[in-house]
């Protein structure tokens, strides 16, 4: 008893580390800005370092409990619905499994209410149907070794040509949702899947088809949003920001948190009641995990919860009101060009706040056995975060259509597929909606809002595409680290050893 209670304070001393190291930069850089170029009214702030402070203490406990219960029911469920045998089934379990955990995700929330004249529940059905179509897909690519990066090639490819017939006022959003719906519930359950759909078979590609799962999912809502686009048409689709909430002292900030908090803990609960349903009737039918294990995932469910409410309440009710009036008061410098290095800056730190990323680049060490470090990773994912920062903040500033970025962009990222090994590549289309979580979708989102506002700029079509680019970016730098490795190691040199879970007896699948 007295040796698990050390491990679990040594595994939470690990977090809060880690969370600190991924926040404090962040929190540097707004103070220094507040003090120089940038002054903050009192109230702002303040929320903001309360805000901090929550987002802090609720990474900690997310990420602690993906640890304790989502990975292991997301492995537990994937092994076992493999076991069976029987496609017609595991085809049902995975489509099931990714329309209930996409609803789940607390950011679509966030997305429908930016999409003008389509009804939210519809577009959040929509959403979710896409992600469960594509979920299937990425389990029968696993099954039958189909190649990704053909599947990837020509599904953008789709993705384009339908953009194209598309309203303008559609297309930033329907990029963006491919990041948003891969966000903090999603994310963890996903890849946890992979690992335990991906111990079925035991030849040596086993490891780099347990990623990729996210990559697919993350086409479907951006096509669902487009077809969405052409089946509704409205005479108005803009999008009204949310003002800046008025602060005048300690206790009207108080009562701004505590009317929030409310509705943030029953918003996580809803979202992970699905879930939990789902791994209730599991376990009665299955009867998989012993009683141990059940107390372990009850208690990682609960701190998953606690962590989520905490850390959503923390960004959306602090760190949004701050990225937009950040954003407003840099853009109306007189040098306003300055919003693309700051942007940049910030993006660059700002991804390894992101709970997803936690969880994406401790997984992909874990399961290379070190061959691809949690370090060169995040240091892909931080240039990669600020250069798509530094791009989205020249579209803020001049209204250059998104097209101009993401055709060249998903272009190279497509093009490099053919050179680099085939696990960086699924790593590369995982880590583009892994990086794209809540920190994107309310401080950075609302940072580009206020600059547009600012500048006069169309919110929809100039603002909205950063979730989109952010999203794009890590597809290519770490891609650029799969070929750094292929040319300094070779493409199996240090992956030999890697292996995702131990391998089942690899029979055929009864259909």
């Amino acid at each position: 008893m007295n040796e698990r209670r050390s491990k679990m304070k040594e595994k939470l001393h690990e977090k809060a580390m880690e969370t600190l190291q991924a926040v404090v930069p962040i929190l540097l850089i707004v103070l220094t800005l507040c003090f120089t170029i940038a002054p903050m009214e009192p109230g702002i702030l303040l929320a903001f370092l309360v805000g901090a402070v929550l987002l802090i203490v609720g990474m900690i406990g997310f990420t602690f409990g993906v640890d304790l219960a989502m990975s292991p029911i997301g492995e537990s469920v994937g092994t076992c619905m493999t076991q069976t045998r029987k496609l017609w089934l595991m085809v049902l379990l995975t489509f099931i499994l990714g329309f209930i955990v996409t609803i789940s995700e607390p950011d679509l929330q966030v997305l429908a209410e930016q999409v003008p004249s389509i009804p939210n529940m519809i577009l959040v059905l929509s959403v979710a149907f896409g992600v469960g179509i594509f979920l299937v897909a990425a389990l029968l690519r696993m099954l039958f070794g189909i190649t990704l990066a053909h599947m990837l090639i020509v599904l953008y490819l789709a993705v384009f040509v339908l953009a194209f017939f598309v309203p303008g006022d559609y297309v930033a959003v329907a990029f963006d949702s491919g990041g948003v719906t891969t966000g903090p519930m999603t994310v963890p359950f996903i890849m946890a899947l992979g690992i335990g759909i991906s111990a079925i078979r035991n030849d040596e590609r086993a490891e780099d088809d347990s990623f990729g799962l996210v990559a697919l999912s993350s086409v479907g809502p951006v096509l669902s949003v487009l077809v969405l686009g052409l089946i509704y048409h409205s005479e108005s689709a803009s999008y009204t920001a949310q003002p800046i909430p008025e602060i005048a002292n300690s206790v009207e900030m108080g009562k701004l948190f505590a009317v929030e908090l409310p509705r943030y803990m029953k918003e996580i609960a809803v979202s992970l009641l699905p879930i939990i349903l789902f791994f209730v009737v599991f376990q009665l039918i299955f009867r998989r995990m012993k009683r141990r294990m059940l107390i372990k995932i009850a208690a990682g469910m609960a701190y998953t919860y606690i962590g989520l409410v905490l850390f959503l309440t923390g960004v959306n009710v602090g760190f949004m009101p701050a990225g937009n009036y950040l954003g407003q008061v840099i853009a109306g410098n007189p040098y306003r060009w300055i919003i693309i290095p700051i942007g940049m800056l910030i993006g660059f730190f700002i991804v390894r706040a992101e709970p997803a990323v936690m969880v994406l680049t401790h997984q992909v060490e874990e399961i290379t056995s070190g061959a691809i470090s949690a370090q060169a990773m995040n240091l892909s994912l931080s240039v990669g975060m600020a250069v798509s920062l530094g791009l989205a903040m020249i579209r803020v500033l001049t209204g250059i259509s998104i097209f101009c970025f993401l055709i060249p962009g998903y272009a190279l990222a497509l093009g490099l597929t053919f050179f680099v090994p085939k696990i960086f590549t699924a790593i590369a289309f995982d880590s583009g909606g892994v990086a794209s979580g809540p920190m994107t979708a309310t401080f950075l989102l609302s940072f580009a809002i206020g600059a547009c506002l600012r500048v006069g700029g169309d919110i929809v079509t100039d603002a909205f595409g950063v979730v989109a680019m952010v999203a794009m970016t890590p597809l290519i730098t770490i891609q650029i680290l799969g070929l750094v490795y292929r040319v300094k190691y070779g493409e199996t040199e240090g992956m030999e050893q890697a292996s995702p879970v131990p391998p089942a007896d690899n029979e055929i699948i009864e259909l």
